[in-house]
Parts: structure tokens; sequence; C-alpha cells
């Protein structure tokens, strides 16, 4: 039994029930694989639901506004995905007459969609011979052939993807393609993976050789960035003052609380002696929420502290983008994730 057909067989038996494995409709599985991009599947199932609710069809989608797209999306992470989504969803009504398309070479052209979602959503929905090459299949594949290439190279995803082409079934493209994704998320897994009773365990090149922890190799990026932010929690009469993120800068676009950063991790008493916090707060009485909170983004890591502003002076002369909202309009604005969890654990209750 070859490979494939081994995958196959353990899929029949194993394969996890997911919503987009029973449609064919490609707009539906576009949108399962562009928010289980860099996600647990247990993390975006309910963003899953939450947009087939919001947006049934790609023809909803293209007609939203972009605020609602990320207000939907907030929690996931790497917002650009969300903008994209919304700009594909605009190309679909002006390339393809609002007809979500299956076949490869239409679907790549989409905004945000690269080979890999591509190859899937042609071979889930079109049945196109399209091998796909996602971590789960990085692993498995490197693990079961003991290829030590980094797959982070252009000569590593070259193997990779000639790999993946030949071991993948020609019969039955989009379940081989779900199966080996399958396998690798539950099976293969990258910390403690069920070698013990993997259908591969005899054939398996990296655990004959004891390198199986080893595998997939890659070549380590550069190294994160810390910076730090001071929040500042200031309410009156008219709501909560809430201040939007600049383009070209990390949540571009998305709703924060008043922000200085500064080049170090500051006490409260360092903080309030800064020019920047005498120029937007003068002399206002400030007093910490919580901890210092640790984020951590690629290639960077946001240590946030919260500060709320006792008796502020006159804010909006301050700075004139800042603005109050009341408790309602604050619910509809996007926000990113260290916002509205801070939200959620100390003002919700």
């Amino acid at each position: 039994m070859s490979f494939a057909q081994k995958l196959l067989s353990w899929y029949a038996e194993n394969g996890r029930d997911l919503p987009w494995r029973n449609t064919k409709d490609p707009y539906i599985i576009w949108l399962s694989e562009i928010i289980l991009q860099q996600t647990r599947v247990e993390q975006g199932m309910p963003y899953f639901y939450r947009f087939v609710e919001a947006f049934p069809t790609v023809e909803a989608f293209s007609r939203a506004e972009e605020e609602e797209v990320l207000r939907l999306w907030q929690g996931l992470g790497y917002y650009s995905r969300a903008r994209n989504m919304h700009k594909a969803a605009k190309m679909v009504m002006e390339l393809y007459g609002g007809e979500f398309p299956a076949a490869y070479d239409k679907v790549i052209k989409l905004s945000g969609v690269g080979e890999y979602t591509a190859s899937a959503i042609a071979s889930f929905s079109a049945g196109e011979k399209r091998a796909v090459l996602d971590g789960n299949v990085f692993r498995v594949l490197s693990r079961y052939l003991a290829i030590d290439v980094p797959i982070n190279t252009t000569h590593g995803k070259k193997v990779f993807s000639e790999v993946a082409e030949e071991m993948m079934s020609a019969e039955q493209p989009g379940l081989y393609n779900q199966a080996i994704m399958d396998f690798g998320a539950t099976v293969c897994k990258p910390r403690g993976p069920l070698c013990s009773s993997c259908i591969f365990r005899y054939e398996c090149a990296a655990l004959q050789q004891g390198v199986v922890s080893e595998l997939p190799k890659k070549i380590k990026g550069k190294a994160s960035r810390n910076r730090y932010f001071n929040y500042f929690i200031i309410e009156n009469e008219n709501g909560i003052l809430m201040s939007q993120r600049p383009e070209g800068d990390v949540w571009a676009n998305l709703f924060e609380f008043p922000l200085i950063e500064t080049e170090q991790l500051l006490t409260q008493e360092e903080l309030v002696e800064t020019d920047a916090f005498k120029q937007h707060f003068g002399p206002s009485e400030v007093h910490q929420i919580g901890k210092t909170v640790k984020h951590v983004l690629s290639h960077q890591n946001i240590f946030a502290n919260f500060y709320r502003i006792i008796k502020p002076v006159d804010l909006e002369q301050k700075k004139a983008n800042w603005c109050y909202y009341n408790s309602e309009n604050l619910d509809k604005l996007a926000k990113h994730k260290l916002i509205f969890t801070f939200i959620d654990k100390y003002m919700l209750n």
C-alpha cells in the first residue's frame, strides 16, 4: 500500500468532521482557509461561523465596510488577512461577476491568496491535482522521508513542492490534501507526536534515525524587537476616550486607548515625569490597572501597561484625533486583542 493509500485509509476512519469539509463551495472553503492560516482549528471555528453568518455570500462580503470586517476578525491577529479578504471579495465581483472561482489559475489572482490557499481551494472544490504545502504537510513529509533541507528557504520550498506532488493521490487530490493536513495536526504533531501508534512507524525515516524532534529544519529569522506601550483609560460623561492607530505600523487603523510609547519599561513615577505625559495629560493623577502584559507578535514583543487617568484636564485640546465613544459605539469599534482583552477583563465586570 502506497503512502497516499495508507493516508487515505487512515483519514476515512479518523478524519475530523469540520463544517467546510461538507461542501465544495469555493467561497466557503476560501473563508475557512484564510481564517485558519496561522490559527488552530479550535480557535478559528467560531470566527468561521461568525463570517458565514455575517456574509453568507461573496457579494454580501464585498458590500461590507472594512471596519465591520475588522471588528468580526478581532482576536485572530494578522489583520492584513482580513483586509485582503475584503479586497478579494470585491475582486470576485469585478473579475468573475460574483461567482467565486474554483480553478487554481483564477483563485491565485485574488488578493491575499498564495499558492497554498489556491491549491487547497482548487483541489477541494474542483478536484485539481494540486498538492498543498502548509506547516502540517512540511512536518509530515520531512519526518517520513527525513528531509533536513530548511523549509523556509527557496531551495527547501522547491524540494518539498516536488516531493508533495510525487506523494499525493492523483485520483483523490482533495481528500489526500485534507488527510495529510489532518494527520499532521493530530498525529505527527510539532510536540508530542504519536509515533508509537503512527501508521507509518515502521516506514518513517526520521523515527528510524531518531531525529523526529529535529524535523522539519528551519532557519531562524531575525530577533524580535521589544516595544513598550503605556495606555491611558480616560472616561467622562461622553464615554471613553479612544484613538485610531496609524497606517504603517502594527494594528493599522484599529482602535485602542490613548498611548504613549517609551523606549524602555518605565515605572509609574518615571512615566508621569516624561515630556509626553506632561504634554498630553498635564498634572493628572494616574492609577495603574493590573500588571505589565506581554503580547507577542511576529518579530515584535509588546510590553503594555494600563493606567486610569483621574480627573483629567481638557484632553480634547491636547490631541485632536482622540475621540470619546459611549458603550454602544465602543462595542462597534474594531479593536486589537490587547485592548478588547483588557476591556473584557477590567471594564465589563
